[in-house]
């Protein structure tokens, strides 16, 4: 197939079909990152955080067997290939948190519901792409980089699954796949989860939307003739890397975040018209409006400061076992937690 494509077109395909199953998973098994906190915080309803469980679970059995097999090379992903900075970890994923409850959605939620007819949700994606590219290589970048400057890993896999092997004397594709099992033996311990087992399949999909971005990349990697990138899905610095190709396509090249963006918003509203829910929607309310935009520019930030979004660092992130994951996503729930107590009672009593 590289013989009739090229490289830069394997790569947006192979996001496109991971992006496909993810935005089929958003609109037809409701997987969803906001959703999920609110239905453990406000609902009692543990189902869809076991479903993101099932995912990861899934996504780091998949992620460790490409390791053992020699078809995933960790050291050229982002998440294990530079240097681990807990601190912007922490304030990353506490902004985006925040910024995805003032704005309803991350930024995958956001492409899923555009994908429906929601162009509140468009407001949010391109104002969530101008924000990342701005801290990225922007106006924010020499904030950035003065505060938090970029360092190589020198050597040392900054993930768990390295860091215990290293330790315990052991092969890290053991560690991951031991680890992935028990996630997933406990996302699995609930009749609820069982009495709802579309739950479990979808998040079985998504799952496997990561380790195919991975295996796909790697492949396109090792057979190509140029560097390619070796990810798997996020939806920060993409949005407005599609953004930028949608006005200069002449001059720039496809990708497989391209892809992927795409593929979300493709697979969204194939869902919609299965289910019949597709409908143009706005916002009537400026106040709402304002607080949404807001919402988006803190994740724009808050991503590219955690090196992902809820999906970068919530799934393929975790998918390796990263050092950054567990923070960037504590930083994430404490800041939805803190946004949704303000929406729903306001900021006095959550201080």
């Amino acid at each position: 197939m590289i013989d009739i494509l090229r490289e830069e077109q394997m790569l947006a395909l192979v996001g496109l079909l991971g992006g496909l199953a993810l935005g089929l998973a958003a609109r037809l098994g409701r997987f969803c990152t906001l959703g999920a906190i609110e239905d453990a915080l406000y609902a009692g309803d543990g189902t869809r955080v076991r479903m993101w469980g099932v995912a990861i679970g899934i996504a780091m059995l998949g992620s460790f067997g490409l390791i053992g097999a020699g078809a995933l090379d960790v050291s050229r992903t982002i998440y294990l290939g530079i240097g681990f900075q807990p601190a912007a970890s922490a304030i990353g994923g506490l902004l985006f948190g925040y910024g995805m409850a003032l704005a309803g959605n991350c930024g995958y939620g956001a492409l899923a519901r555009l994908g429906g007819g929601d162009l509140r949700a468009l407001m949010i994606v391109l104002v969530m792409g101008l924000a990342a590219y701005a801290t990225i290589a922007g106006p924010l970048a020499y904030l950035r980089v003065a505060v938090f400057p970029p360092a190589p890993a020198d050597g040392v896999t900054p993930g768990l699954a390295h860091g215990l092997a290293g330790l315990l004397g052991t092969s890290p594709v053991w560690i991951g796949l031991a680890a992935g099992l028990v996630i997933l033996m406990v996302s699995l311990w609930s009749r609820g989860v069982w009495a709802r087992r579309v739950s479990i399949c979808w998040g079985i999909v998504v799952g496997a939307a990561i380790i195919s971005g991975w295996a796909g990349t790697q492949w396109v990697a090792d057979v190509g003739f140029s560097a390619a990138p070796v990810v798997s899905h996020t939806f920060a610095a993409p949005l407005g890397e599609t953004m930028l190709y949608g006005m200069t396509a002449s001059a720039r090249t496809l990708s497989f975040g391209i892809g992927s963006v795409a593929g979300v918003v493709i697979g969204a509203f194939l869902g919609c018209v299965i289910k019949r829910q597709f409908r143009w929607e706005a916002c009537e309310d400026p106040r709402e409006l304002r607080r949404q935009l807001a919402g988006a520019t803190l994740m724009g930030i808050g991503a590219v400061l955690a090196m992902g979004c809820s999906i970068g660092q919530g799934l393929s992130a975790i998918s390796l076992l990263a050092y950054s994951a567990p923070i960037v996503m504590a930083g994430i729930f404490a800041g939805a937690w803190l946004g949704l107590r303000q929406l729903i009672t306001g900021f006095r009593e959550v201080v």
